[in-house]
C-alpha cells in the first residue's frame, strides 16, 4: 500500500524515459496524395483506411436501410444491421488512430524538432469534393500524437502557418504562383526542386526563426531540448541545402 502512495506521488517526468538527442529536425508538409513528404525526401502514402472499406461499409448501410420501417418501432433485425454498420466505423476510426499513433511516435523518436503544417481543418472539409479524402488522411489524429508524443518526451512540435510555402521560393524567397497540377517549383534564381519537399523546408524555415506553434502550457515539460536545437549543426545544413 505505501509503495502505491509513492509512484502516485511520483511526477510523470520521473518515470517517463527520456529520449537521447538525435541532432535531427524535420518538416512536415501533410497532402492527399501522401500523407505527408518531409525535408529528408522521404513521403509517407495515405493508407486510406476509409476508401478501402467504403465498398463494405455502403452494403451494410443498405441492409440497415432495408430493415428500417418509418413510424415503426425498430426490429432487432435492425438492431443488428444497425450495430455492424457501426462496428464499421470504429474499425476505420481505429486503424487511422493507430496508424498516426505509430507514426507520430517513429517521428518523435528520430528527430529532436518536428516542424508541420497548422492547418484548419475543420475549414478544409468543407469542400464538397475533398471533404471525404481529408478526413481518411487523419492529418488532425497524426498531429495530435505528434503533440502528445512531443510533450511526453521532451521533444520540440512546432504548428506553422502554412500560407505560400508551396509558392515561395526556398532560395531567394520569391512568390511564384502555381496551380496543383504543377509539382516541380522553378524559380528564376535557378534553384528548382520538387514542389513537396519546397514546402517541407519552408516550414522548417518557419518554425526556426521564432514562429510560435503548439507549444506546452507547462514549459518545464521541454527540458533542456531548446539547448539541444540551438547547437544542432545537422538541422542548420538541412536549411542551408
Amino acid at each position: 500500500m505505501r509503495l502505491v502512495q509513492l509512484l502516485l506521488k511520483l511526477d510523470i517526468r520521473d518515470i517517463t524515459p527520456q529520449l537521447e538527442p538525435t541532432q535531427q529536425c524535420v518538416g512536415l508538409d501533410m497532402g492527399l496524395k501522401y500523407l505527408y513528404a518531409d525535408t529528408n525526401q522521404n513521403v509517407v502514402e495515405c493508407p486510406k483506411y476509409y476508401r478501402r472499406a467504403e465498398k463494405r461499409l455502403n452494403k451494410l448501410n443498405r441492409r440497415k436501410s432495408k430493415k428500417f420501417i418509418q413510424g415503426k418501432k425498430p426490429s432487432n433485425n435492425y438492431i443488428k444491421a444497425r450495430r455492424k454498420y457501426a462496428k464499421g466505423h470504429l474499425k476505420v476510426s481505429r486503424q487511422r488512430e493507430e496508424f498516426a499513433k505509430r507514426l507520430a511516435l517513429r517521428l518523435i523518436q528520430s528527430n529532436d524538432l518536428i516542424a508541420y503544417e497548422d492547418l484548419k481543418v475543420k475549414n478544409l472539409v468543407r469542400h464538397p469534393k475533398l471533404a471525404k479524402s481529408i478526413n481518411d488522411a487523419g492529418w488532425s489524429q497524426l498531429r495530435k500524437w505528434i503533440e502528445y508524443f512531443g510533450v511526453k518526451y521532451g521533444r520540440l512540435t512546432i504548428a506553422v502557418n502554412p500560407a505560400y510555402t508551396s509558392q515561395e521560393c526556398f532560395n531567394c524567397g520569391q512568390l511564384i504562383k502555381k496551380s496543383l497540377s504543377v509539382r516541380t517549383h522553378i524559380c528564376s534564381c535557378g534553384y528548382c526542386e520538387d514542389r513537396d519537399k519546397i514546402a517541407a523546408l519552408n516550414i522548417l524555415k518557419k518554425a526556426t526563426i521564432g514562429h510560435i506553434g503548439s507549444w506546452s502550457e507547462d514549459l518545464n515539460a521541454w527540458g533542456d531540448t531548446t539547448s539541444i536545437w540551438a547547437g544542432s549543426n545537422t538541422c542548420q545544413d538541412k536549411l542551408s541545402q
